[in-house]
C-alpha cells in the first residue's frame, strides 16, 4: 500500500456558494469518507481555514521569524485534505475522482516518500 495526499484546492476570493450546496457537499462528502473507510483506505480528512489565518514560521540568520497570512499568495490555496492508502495510483485517482465529483474542485493526487 502507498500513502497518497489528496488536496482540494479553492479559488481565491470565490463567492460562498450558498447554504444549501454546501449542505450537501457536506452530506455527499461525509458518505464518501465511510465508504472509503468501509474500503479500508481512509486514513485521515479534513478542511482547513482560509489562508488569512495561517501563520508561518520562517528560519533566517539563525533564528525563526513568525509572520501572519499565508505562505504565498496564489489564484488557488489548500481548502482540505484526504489522506489513503491505496494499492496503486489507479486505485488513489479513483478516489480522487470521485472526491472532485463531490467537492467540486480541483483535486491534486500525490503520493507521499515510503520511509522505512
Amino acid at each position: 500500500m502507498t500513502t497518497y495526499l489528496l488536496s482540494v484546492y479553492q479559488p481565491t476570493g470565490a463567492e460562498m456558494p450558498p447554504p444549501e450546496f454546501l449542505e450537501k457537499v457536506a452530506h455527499d462528502l461525509e458518505e464518501l469518507n465511510q465508504e472509503m473507510k468501509d474500503a479500508g483506505v481512509w486514513v485521515f480528512s479534513g478542511g482547513l481555514h482560509a489562508p488569512s489565518t495561517a501563520t508561518v514560521l520562517r528560519p533566517e540568520s539563525g533564528e525563526v521569524l513568525v509572520t501572519d497570512g499565508p505562505f504565498v499568495e496564489g489564484k488557488e490555496y489548500l481548502g482540505g485534505f484526504t489522506i489513503l492508502d491505496a494499492p496503486d495510483l489507479d486505485a488513489a485517482l479513483a478516489w480522487g475522482r470521485r472526491l472532485a465529483e463531490v467537492v467540486p474542485l480541483p483535486i491534486e493526487v500525490r503520493p507521499f516518500h515510503q520511509v522505512r
